[in-house]
């Protein structure tokens, strides 16, 4: 005879966490950057045992860098909570309890004497409070779960205590799975000897050809001197120019921009140097000019190529003394302003032309500081599309939407003529395609929505995706030759070890053997 479920039976109930508990661990085990897993994390065991707000941390202390990697995520608190609970996790009993692996378990904290003396346990009434690692015991903690105040009224019960520590001892597996993914990137990634010593806000990108730009970087950004960044349109001058003013001695000064090839002729020196009232037209009043304003920091000039003759003149005698007229005066002024220079323009191609003045090419290019294409960092192409794909969704409003495998190997085998700028937008174009018709992952039609799903014919292979099949079946067979010792293959191939290693993530391949 089967059992009849009697409402209300707590074992019938604690069956139902359990259940609803691997359903959650096979949710998280999907998740494949520790971003993503945390906020999952988060959300679900505060939803599993009814909390009101939630904190979750991870860390890393046997990583590469040299300080601990944090991951944070919170849930229902302010920024000023989150910063009461990020204190309280760190010091007094909750310290010591994560130190030891055991899980700390307080009914109401403001009569508890443990918390009571506490300034923000009595401002905000704190009731139920339960603190579990992560990790299994005191010898593998990776991080700690904190959740506050329930739902309903009263401590959190025995079994969701027990619930949130079988929790998290699953989260430390798939967490350590991706934190030794991380390590291993780390260990191998070019970049990183630049990433400990410059500051480098947004900068996205580990390929072997973004190392070489680092290191370049590393070189020129504490010398006080003119550079001219070259290459192509869309490769990410202008944030180079940035993170160089950043690493420099003027840092914290002004760093003032000006695109040559957006101002009108007319109105070019004025915008650089300045000009009297009355100098022209539009100078109703004195108008002050970049020099001026870049006083002490930098001065970009973008697309400089496209500067006039008689601007250049000028500018050339700026960089030789130090001096400049605004229009309309016959008194000098000074400026103690760092130059930089992008174009993307053949200067020395212009120079034979007579478009472009060959001394002040010298002056300009002291240090010249190439950067490359997005087909010469094919490898940074996930990585860029994840954090666009982030900063659309924040800005347009959208929860976090993950690319699918076909959306990502579409745009790696895809050319970007327009490089990393033609790649943002068509990434958030693609974000708001996928999150206008409530999508959770965008498809490869989202970013390329002119070849839909199929073709009735199959469209020749461009060059660059013949070269790419190629090194990646070549790669692939040294690999599977070699039993995968990756030294050994970058020998026979006569690559760098990182290089081959870039590949390998570039390609998505894996051991099957």
């Amino acid at each position: 005879m089967a059992q009849r479920e009697v409402p209300g039976d707590p074992s019938l109930e604690r069956l139902r966490q359990e259940r609803d508990l691997y359903r959650t661990l096979l949710e998280l085990g999907a998740h494949d950057s520790i971003e993503q897993l945390i906020e999952t994390a988060l959300g679900l065991v505060t939803s599993m045992v009814h909390a009101r707000k939630g904190y979750l941390e991870l860390f890393d202390d046997r990583s590469a860098n040299p300080e601990p990697l944090r991951w944070e995520v919170a849930q229902g608190c302010s920024d000023a909570e989150v910063a009461e609970i990020r204190d309280v996790v760190s010091h007094g009993i909750i310290a010591e309890a994560v130190a030891s692996g055991e899980p700390v378990v307080t009914a109401s904290a403001v009569l508890d004497q443990r918390f009571r003396d506490r300034r923000s346990v009595q401002q905000n009434q704190i009731e139920a409070v339960l603190c579990v690692p992560i990790g299994n015991g005191s010898e593998s903690v990776t991080g700690v779960v904190y959740l506050q105040d329930r739902t309903a009224r009263g401590p959190f019960s025995e079994d969701e205590v027990a619930l949130t520590q079988m929790f998290a001892r699953h989260l430390a597996v798939f967490a350590d799975r991706l934190l030794v993914k991380r390590r291993l990137r780390d260990e191998q990634d070019a970049t990183l000897p630049y990433r400990k010593v410059l500051r480098l806000p947004n900068f996205v990108g580990h390929s072997a050809a973004t190392a070489d730009t680092l290191a370049q970087v590393s070189l020129v950004a504490p010398v006080d001197v003119c550079v001219l960044l070259t290459g192509a349109s869309g490769t990410g001058k202008t944030q180079l120019a940035r993170i160089l003013h950043e690493n420099s001695r003027r840092a914290g000064q002004p760093f003032v921009e000006l695109n040559c090839a957006a101002i009108p002729e007319t109105l070019l020196e004025s915008e650089l140097f300045g000009a009297m009232a009355g100098a022209h037209s539009t100078a109703t009043r004195r108008i002050d000019g970049k020099l001026d304003a870049a006083e002490h920091g930098t001065l970009f000039l973008d697309e400089v190529g496209e500067l006039t003759l008689a601007t250049q003149a000028k500018l050339l005698q700026f960089l030789q003394s130090r001096q400049y007229y605004p229009l309309g005066s016959n008194k000098p002024r000074t400026a103690d302003v760092r130059l930089i220079a992008a174009t993307n323009m053949d200067l020395a191609l212009a120079v034979q032309e007579k478009r472009f003045r060959e001394d002040l090419r010298y002056r300009l290019q002291v240090m010249p500081l190439r950067v490359p294409s997005l087909a010469e960092r094919s490898s940074d192409i996930p990585e860029l599309m994840e954090f666009f794909a982030a900063r659309a969704c924040q800005a347009h409003g959208f929860g976090r939407l993950k690319f699918a495998p076909s959306a990502l190997q579409a745009a790696l085998n895809a050319e970007w003529p327009g490089n990393v700028r033609q790649l943002e937008h068509a990434v958030e174009a693609a974000v708001i395609r996928s999150g206008g018709r409530g999508s959770t992952v965008i498809e490869r039609e989202h970013l390329f929505p002119g070849e839909g799903r199929a073709s009735a014919e199959p469209r020749a292979q461009t060059f660059q995706q013949a070269t790419r099949q190629f090194q990646e079946r070549l790669l692939l067979d040294t690999l599977r030759e070699t039993g995968w010792n990756v030294k050994q293959a970058a020998e026979r191939l006569d690559i760098a070890r990182s290089h081959v290693y870039s590949l390998i993530r570039s390609f998505g391949l894996t051991r099957c053997d």
